[in-house]
């Protein structure tokens, strides 16, 4: 995989190729910056350093270090701007909204009644036969990875 893509433009804020970038925090590891459009007010996003497009192309050690750097710098969103709450969200692929094809972590700082509003539905109507069917294709993969 290439520590770096040309074309993304993640890769350009981590060549410091973005004058426009909002960098908040920077390691050898990640850099830390808001987005163009934030969702609230200290939305900050977290990402490698290395190019890695996303969670299944992450291998185990720039997953720490991204983990490490999340848990630190959502401390720093919750000192710098006080929230009533905190979002932590890392999409992958398109049907789940990843835009940019370089993994990064979302901190959205929330406060009561702003206007994300709920990001989950209400319910869901799935049967307790496709609850279950997916709960043991999930176990059986699960075994699988723990005998690796």
């Amino acid at each position: 995989m290439p520590t770096s893509d040309p074309d993304c433009p993640f890769c350009e804020i981590v060549q410091r190729d973005d004058p426009d970038a909002r960098e908040v925090y920077r390691d050898q590891h990640v850099v830390a910056f808001f987005p163009h459009n934030p969702a609230n007010l200290g939305h900050t996003l977290v990402i490698p350093r290395l190019h890695v497009p996303d969670i299944w192309a992450l291998d185990e050690v720039t997953a720490e270090q991204l983990a490490r750097a999340t848990t630190r710098l959502a401390a720093a969103v919750k000192r710098a701007v006080n929230p009533d709450g905190l979002n932590v969200i890392q999409s992958n692929g398109s049907a789940a909204s990843q835009t940019v094809f370089h993994l990064h972590v979302h901190l959205v700082p929330r406060w009561e009644g702003d206007p994300i509003g709920h990001i989950w539905p209400p319910e869901s109507n799935y049967s307790e036969e496709a609850k279950d069917e997916a709960w043991e294709a999930l176990r059986v993969e699960c075994r699988k990875a723990s005998n690796k």
